[in-house]
């Protein structure tokens, strides 16, 4: 009997090629409490992006801890079949409008004063779209920071016509236009009154428009 690879040679061709794959997968819903979007701090200021997913109720994957950071609980067992990590490029990228961005858009952490912002970046774009943020209580190795979508943004699984796969779409059902026109707006706006506290007014000037002008008199060293 002759065998057919074609649905999995479609598959690899896909990952071999982002752009052709950007027509092939569909998504599907997930439950957004089986996952926890983490900041993971590396060296003195660089993040990490993790995706943890809890796949049996016990034990816990992640835990909050007093201070407001998260525990990654899993380190301390053997999580096979209890817990899944995404952990890079391979595990996760953008989904706008039924549409894969992978090879167009990367996804990054970037810490902002007191927090930690998520954003998609492109090299065609300069505004850069905000897919979720995390308040920063306190920088810790071993502590990390709990990433909140922004509203619109979800968690979506990766699929293959009938078939899913280890791969998770932060996702938002947005048109891309409208979302990089609304961060084109939102980062105007946050720049202008940055700029105009940076113009210092300048101090007075004396008015000796009725008097005599005074002159510095700089000493004559022979």
């Amino acid at each position: 009997m002759q065998r057919t690879y074609l649905p999995f040679l479609a598959v690899v061709a896909a990952a071999a090629a982002p752009t052709w794959a950007a027509g092939v997968f569909s998504s599907q819903p997930l439950e957004q409490e089986r996952f926890a979007v983490l900041a993971q701090p590396v060296g003195n200021s660089e993040w990490k992006l993790l995706v943890l997913e809890q796949i049996k109720p016990q034990p816990l994957c992640w835990e909050q801890r007093g201070d407001g950071l998260i525990d990654p609980a899993l380190n301390r067992f053997d999580f096979s079949g209890i817990c899944s990590r995404y952990l890079d490029s391979n595990g996760y990228s953008l989904r706008v409008a039924d549409q894969d961005l992978a090879s167009r858009y990367r996804l990054r952490l970037e810490q902002q004063g007191q927090g930690v912002a998520l954003v998609a970046m492109s090299p065609s774009q300069p505004a850069e779209l905000l897919v979720g943020t995390g308040p920063l209580p306190k920088r810790d190795r071993n502590g990390f920071v709990a990433i909140k979508l922004e509203p619109g943004w979800n968690l979506e699984r990766r699929a293959y016509g009938s078939q899913t796969l280890s791969h998770v779409y932060f996702a938002n059902g947005t048109p891309l236009s409208q979302l990089i026109a609304k961060a084109s707006r939102n980062s105007t706006t946050t720049a202008m009154p940055a700029a105009l506290g940076a113009l210092k007014p300048l101090p007075p000037q004396p008015d000796n428009s009725s008097g005599p002008i005074a002159l510095q008199v700089i000493p004559y060293k022979p």
